[in-house]
């Protein structure tokens, strides 16, 4: 359900913004208004419901496993597994925050084409969000490399648990941005089979080094291609998705806006950039177009 019932924003989102926030929030306004906006978010979105940021100040630095490193090795494997399973227990207790139901609004409104995320999280649907394309999967599903059989994360969540009863879902586990937790010994974790197969079980998710699914990615280029304008929230653009949709608003020539603490691959490209949070934007730019 969308969250179009809930209370319009004050005078105080935008005023959370700082003064050139605020004047590079007009510029866009006036590109925005009567438009169709296709919106691609990132990490940033999400950080107000307590997920990190890959890329925020203050950002561990960290080396996440690779699709290849996972196909290779066992011992890869049941740590990945630990770690994803430990995090997507407190991965799964997140909610959608003021920016995803702004969102999911500004959708009902008419003013959203369709929602393009780099995050796997699922919270713009849990917001009311209609046309999501989840460009790196989804944490609560899980498929079998083998057969090719979906599981919902649930049901293999509580195997793991019933293999592996020693697994401290209350420990001290730091939650990272990809659903991750770090695990110090892996060595008598017993990792899931497919229930159909026997195969090899993976959350349906893109790995780093790991392409994203060429289906997913026209149905997002889709989304563009019908837009009049492309938003950008709480990227930095380091993956290479997100400046290829860049690059398709660039050849339609319509006007790419970005919304982000800090700089981003696609600066130089943009129309207008407001350094500012993605939910304080997002509230004061639904009032502007709504006035």
């Amino acid at each position: 359900m969308s969250s179009s019932a809930a209370p319009a924003a004050s005078a105080a989102d935008s005023a959370a913004l700082s003064d050139d926030a605020r004047t590079a929030l007009e510029a866009a306004t006036g590109i925005l208004r009567g438009a169709r906006i296709a919106v691609l978010t990132g990490a940033g979105v999400s950080t107000d419901s307590g997920i990190p940021d890959y890329r925020g100040a203050g950002a561990p630095v960290r080396t996440p496993m690779t699709y290849s490193q996972f196909l290779a090795d066992d011992t890869y494997r049941r740590r990945y597994w630990a770690g994803s399973h430990l995090g997507w227990r407190r991965f799964s207790e997140a909610r959608p925050n003021d920016g995803h139901r702004t969102l999911a609004d500004l959708e009902a409104e008419g003013h959203v084409a369709g929602i393009i995320t780099q995050n796997v999280d699922g919270l713009h649907v849990r917001a009311g969000s209609r046309r999501v394309v989840d460009l790196h999967g989804s944490m609560d599903r899980v498929t079998c490399l083998h057969c090719g059989q979906f599981f919902a994360r649930e049901s293999i969540a509580d195997r793991i648990e019933a293999l592996n009863p020693w697994l401290d879902p209350e420990g001290p586990h730091a939650i990272n941005p990809d659903g991750d937790a770090e695990v110090d010994d892996v060595s008598r974790f017993a990792i899931p089979e497919c229930s159909v197969c026997g195969g090899t079980l993976k959350p349906d998710v893109v790995f780093f080094g790991e392409f994203v699914p060429p289906v997913k990615f026209e149905e997002a280029r889709g989304i563009v291609a019908r837009a009049d304008a492309l938003l950008i929230l709480g990227s930095s653009l380091v993956v290479n998705s997100g400046i290829r949709l860049v690059g398709l608003a660039q050849k339609r020539r319509i006007p790419t806006i970005i919304v982000n603490r800090g700089a981003t691959k696609a600066d130089s490209r943009a129309a207008v950039k407001i350094e500012a949070g993605t939910t304080e934007t997002l509230a004061a730019l639904r009032d502007a177009l709504r006035s």
